[in-house]
């Protein structure tokens, strides 16, 4: 059976959240992260109010009914950057929209299938915002994964427990205009 993409905005999420919540205990229980209860706890606790965020989507990719990768993100609008950040972005990067990707996770067991691309690719088609940002843990695999991709280093950033980030765009394509 192939692996079912879907996606949900802010209204259909909530459905998806407590399969993402163990899909994410899986992933971030590697290293880098090695996150444990707590964390995924935080996690869980911290998602309805992502919803909440203008432009909040989520892709998730399924098979046989078991979620084996999401994706979601919302937008960060024109003037806002990541907070921690230690460098300011180009001018022409804060003055505009850009669609924060806030986690991107494929269980392990299924990486290298082309589930994580087709997870961004669906999240970040269309997008109207020009830019897309993540925050990449510099010692995790998916770093280089990014790279590949096209993502471009704008900076650092550190998480709270004091955990160095990467700051990462990557060029959009013009969305086209909409006709009604």
């Amino acid at each position: 059976m192939p692996v079912t993409y879907t996606v949900h905005t802010a209204e259909s999420a909530a459905a998806v959240f407590p399969a993402l919540v163990r899909l994410y205990a899986v992933v971030y229980a590697e290293p880098p992260y090695t996150e444990g209860p707590e964390q995924v706890a935080g996690f869980a606790a911290a998602l309805p109010g992502e919803t909440r965020r203008p432009g909040f989507t989520l892709v998730a990719a399924e098979d046989a009914g078991v979620l084996v990768g999401a994706a979601y993100g919302w937008t960060m609008p024109a003037g806002r950057w990541w907070t921690r950040a230690d460098v300011e972005p180009p001018d022409d990067l804060r003055a505009a929209d850009k669609f924060a990707v806030m986690e991107w996770v494929v269980h392990p067991d299924r990486r290298g299938t082309g589930i994580g691309a087709e997870l961004m690719r669906r999240l970040l088609d269309g997008r109207s915002e020009p830019w897309a940002t993540l925050a990449a843990n510099p010692a995790a695999p998916a770093r280089a994964i990014y790279q590949r991709a096209g993502w471009q280093w704008v900076g650092g950033s550190a998480m709270p427990d004091g955990t160095p980030m990467h700051l990462l765009v990557l060029r959009l394509p013009v969305a086209p205009v909409r006709r009604r």
